[in-house]
C-alpha cells in the first residue's frame, strides 16, 4: 500500500505543473488572439479605404435577387482565395499559368466582387453542371472568350474531369465534354464574327483586313444550330486597319488615314459586325439556342506604353472606382454593346429568343493587377507583356458568377 501511495503522489506531483503549464499556456494563446493584428487591417497596406474592408457573406441559397445589379459595385477583400489553383486544375494553359512563370504575389487571388446593393453567389460548379445537363454551351469569339471558356473549365473539374472530344489543326476550336452530366462545352473561335480576311502584299502578310459586315462568318455559325448556350464576345481585333464592305461596297474604315473612305473608329465597325452576328440568330430557323448571352468588352491595361512599346502592366492590387474612367473608349464599345444586346431582345421576344448581357467592364476596368503582364512565358514574343488576356486563376474567374446568374435569370423568362 506505501508503495502505491508513493505512486499516487509522485503523479499528482507530475500533473500539477502539467496543469499549471497548460494554464499558463492558454492564457499565453488568449492575448495573441486579442492583440494580434486583424488581417483585414493588415490590408490596409494597400490604401484600402476603410469602408472597403468588408468580408462578403454568401447569399441566402444560390438566386439572385431579381432587381439586383449585379454590375454595379466594388471588389472587397476575400480571404477565401481561388476555388482552384494552378496545380489542382490541369487544362490551364502554360500562358495563362503566371505562378507557373515566376509570378510570386498573390494578393490579387484575394478579392471578391460586391453589387452595390445585394450578394453575388459564389459559383458553385455542382449546381450549374445540373443547370447544364443534357445541354451544350458554346463560347464565340477570340482568345479573350477562349480564356473566359478556360476559367469555366477550371472551376468545373473541382466536380468532373471533362474529355478533351476535339481540337483543330490551330487548336482554335476546343470542344469538352462532360460524360457524366452529358454536358458540351466549346470555344468556337472568330476574329471579327462577321466575314474577314487578310490582305496578302507582295507574298506577304499585310496586317490590313477586309471585313463583310453583311456576311457572318461560318467559322462560328455553321455549330450553331446544336447550341443550347451561347456567350458571344469580340473587339481586341478591331484595333488594326481595317475596310468595311457593305454589299460589296466600302462604307467606311477603321484607322486607314485615306482622304476619301471615312474612317468611323472600332466601336463603329464591332457595332455592325455584332448586329450581324446577333441578327444571324435571330434569324435562324434551325437555331435551338435558349440564351445568348454577350460578354462586354475587357480592357487592356498597357501603362508606359503600348503592347509593342514597351507596355507593362505590374500592379499587384485593384484599382478604386475614384481611379478608373467611365468616359473612355472602353466604356464607349460597353453601352454600344448593352444597346445592341436590348435591340435583340425586342427583336427576339416575338421568336422566343432571350438576349442578356455580362456587363464585366467596370469590374475589369479596375483590374489591372490581374493579367499575366511578363509571366506568360512566351517564346515567340519574349520582352512583350500581356496586358489583354488574365491569369488562371485571377479576376477573370468572377465572370463565371455573373455566367451562373444571369443565366439561370434569363432562363427562368423563357416561356415552357
Amino acid at each position: 500500500m506505501k508503495s502505491s501511495s508513493s505512486e499516487k503522489c509522485l503523479n499528482m506531483g507530475m500533473v500539477s505543473p502539467f496543469f499549471l503549464s497548460s494554464l499558463f499556456l492558454t492564457f499565453i494563446f488568449f492575448l495573441f488572439i486579442l492583440y494580434s493584428p486583424d488581417p483585414l487591417k493588415v490590408m490596409s497596406k494597400h490604401n484600402l479605404d476603410q469602408k472597403n474592408l468588408v468580408l462578403v457573406k454568401p447569399p441566402h441559397g444560390d438566386e439572385v435577387e431579381k432587381d439586383c445589379d449585379l454590375f454595379h459595385g466594388r471588389w472587397v477583400p476575400d480571404l477565401g482565395g481561388s476555388q482552384y489553383t494552378n496545380w489542382s486544375c490541369r487544362t490551364i494553359p502554360e500562358s495563362k499559368n503566371c505562378f507557373m512563370h515566376g509570378r510570386q504575389d498573390r494578393d490579387f487571388l484575394n478579392w471578391r466582387w460586391k453589387p452595390d446593393k445585394c450578394d453575388l453567389p459564389r459559383f458553385d460548379p455542382k449546381t450549374f453542371l445540373e443547370f447544364v445537363r443534357g445541354k451544350k454551351l458554346a463560347f464565340v469569339g477570340d482568345s479573350v472568350a477562349r480564356n473566359h471558356m478556360e476559367s469555366l473549365l477550371c472551376l468545373l473539374s473541382n466536380v468532373e474531369t471533362p474529355r478533351d472530344q476535339y481540337k483543330d489543326s490551330d487548336d482554335r476550336k476546343r470542344i469538352w465534354y462532360f460524360p457524366n452530366h452529358d454536358f458540351t462545352l466549346m470555344i468556337l473561335w472568330t476574329k471579327f464574327l462577321v466575314s474577314g480576311e487578310e490582305r496578302v502584299i507582295n507574298g506577304t502578310s499585310s496586317g490590313i483586313f477586309d471585313l463583310h459586315l453583311d456576311k457572318v462568318d461560318e467559322e462560328w455559325t455553321r455549330d450553331i444550330p446544336s447550341v443550347d448556350y451561347i456567350i458571344i464576345s469580340d473587339a481586341h481585333w478591331f484595333f488594326r486597319p481595317i475596310y468595311l464592305h457593305d454589299g460589296g461596297e466600302v462604307v467606311g474604315c477603321v484607322y486607314c488615314n485615306e482622304p476619301n473612305v471615312t474612317d468611323h473608329g472600332v466601336a463603329f465597325a464591332l457595332r455592325l459586325a455584332l448586329r450581324s452576328a446577333l441578327r444571324y440568330i435571330n434569324r435562324c430557323k434551325k437555331c435551338r439556342a435558349r440564351v445568348t448571352l454577350i460578354r462586354t468588352f475587357s480592357p487592356a491595361h498597357f501603362e508606359q506604353g503600348a503592347w509593342n512599346t514597351g507596355g507593362r502592366c505590374n500592379r499587384t492590387t485593384p484599382f478604386g472606382e475614384e481611379e478608373i474612367n467611365l468616359g473612355g473608349n472602353e466604356w464607349e464599345m460597353r453601352s454600344m454593346q448593352v444597346e445592341e444586346v436590348e435591340k435583340a431582345r425586342k427583336g427576339g421576344q416575338k421568336r422566343g429568343n432571350m438576349f442578356g448581357i455580362l456587363d464585366v467592364t467596370k469590374a475589369m476596368l479596375m483590374r489591372s493587377d490581374g493579367h499575366p503582364g511578363e509571366f506568360w512565358g512566351n517564346k515567340w514574343m519574349k520582352g512583350y507583356n500581356d496586358c489583354v488576356h488574365w491569369c488562371l486563376p485571377g479576376p477573370i474567374d468572377i465572370w463565371n458568377d455573373f455566367l451562373m446568374a444571369v443565366l439561370r435569370r434569363e432562363a427562368a423568362l423563357i416561356p415552357r
